[in-house]
């Protein structure tokens, strides 16, 4: 299993909206950054991610599950852009904020310090459960 951060702005897709859609999940699209969409193109159902407010609040508010591997986005004809399924599994007890990474030495290569502009990006096993642990989920 891989772990990931999705970067969304909470006025635009907020974790409540993700929350909302359920089993279900959400076509995680609209991503047009090659990078981010050949991050997508790795992940494989059951890897799970970190739901980031963008912008607004700037940090980790829930843990989502990818549901169904890279395919075309539903939203253009461009072939070039696809993108992954989702599904929320649960919210941090506590959100962990940028700034709380920046604070942390062992968090000071992840790509969310290094990279804040990166949409869809990799998370280290080792991040994830410095994160997890920060949220308040140190049983995940």
């Amino acid at each position: 299993m891989a772990f990931w951060l999705f970067k969304s702005e909470p006025d635009v897709w907020s974790w409540d909206d993700q929350l909302g859609r359920g089993e279900a999940g959400e076509e995680w699209h609209g991503i047009r950054n090659y990078q981010a969409r050949n991050n997508m193109r790795l992940m494989k159902v059951g890897d799970l991610g970190f739901f980031y407010h963008s912008n607004i609040g700037k940090e980790v508010v829930g843990i989502v599950e990818v549901c169904r591997t890279s395919a075309p986005d539903s939203t253009t004809d461009d072939p070039r852009w696809d993108c992954v399924m989702i599904r929320a599994v649960r919210p941090l007890r506590k959100p962990v904020t940028l700034e709380d990474c920046k604070a942390d030495p062992r968090l000071a290569d992840m790509v969310l310090v290094r990279n804040t502009r990166l949409s869809v990006q990799p998370v280290t096993e080792d991040e994830w459960r410095i994160v997890c642990a920060a949220g308040g989920l140190a049983d995940t």
